[in-house]
């Protein structure tokens, strides 16, 4: 099977080509440019240097957040009018599944975080056990003191994958001495991870419908939010 898998729910731009078990290529981006303006481009790249095209693919894979509204938006709208202009099937999977994938066989708990803003993080907890990823909790928008909190409860090692690695280790570090953090390299969104963890699900006869598939938000759009807050203040006067 031959798909094209793309993750734009963070400030990183990445997508891939797989066929069954190999990576035909991958690109990623991770400066500062607008998904709407780079996605289409690196396809084209993709499927030029692959020698590949949209025909050629059988199947999709998008990411599903949760993460940047407007990434998430249009990596699945991407990926939907791929799919329903190709009439072939695709599948969602989570940028948080797709970044503890990345620390495949690795022991204990697999947390990835990704920078929710405000100290807040999205993440979930996950464990390797018998060569398959399994989440051992919710999908989670939460304060980082809340997360470390619920890991210090924890009686095994806690390995940190994701962009909040950066901005959150001193802090982990500080509560949490015996933490693990993944490289650099590791850290961002892989199209590659989330396309090997897609392709388990396609070929499981697992898919989802071009209609009711939505991403996962975890929380409000900014633009709700001081909505919501402006009709408080107001009812508050």
């Amino acid at each position: 099977m031959k798909i094209l898998s793309l993750d734009s729910a963070t400030e990183s731009a990445t997508c891939a080509i797989l066929e069954d078990n190999r990576i035909l290529g991958e690109i990623t981006f991770n400066y500062k440019k607008q998904h709407s303006l780079i996605l289409m481009p690196i396809i084209h790249e993709l499927f030029k240097n692959t020698e590949t095209s949209i025909s050629d693919m059988d199947a999709f894979v998008a990411s599903k957040g949760p993460g940047s509204f407007t990434g998430l938006r249009i990596g699945m709208a991407t990926i939907k009018g791929m799919s329903q202009g190709t009439k072939k099937p695709f599948i969602t999977v989570s940028t948080l599944d797709s970044l503890a994938y990345n620390l495949a066989y690795t022991d204990g708990i697999i947390c990835p975080i990704l920078d929710a803003l405000r100290d807040n993080v999205y993440t979930a907890l996950y464990t390797f056990n018998n060569c398959e990823l399994t989440p051992i909790s919710d999908y989670m928008n939460i304060s980082l003191d809340e997360l470390v909190a619920m890991l210090k409860e924890k009686d095994c090692s806690i390995s940190f994958v994701g962009d909040g690695v950066p901005k959150f280790k001193e802090k982990l570090i500080a509560h949490l001495p015996k933490a693990r953090f993944a490289p650099a390299h590791l850290n961002l969104a892989r199209a590659s991870s989330l396309g090997e963890l897609g392709l388990k699900l396609l070929s499981n006869g697992v898919t989802d419908d071009i209609y009711s598939s939505v991403p996962i938000y975890l929380r409000k759009p900014q633009a709700e939010r001081e909505y919501e807050e402006k009709m408080r203040q107001d009812k508050d006067e």
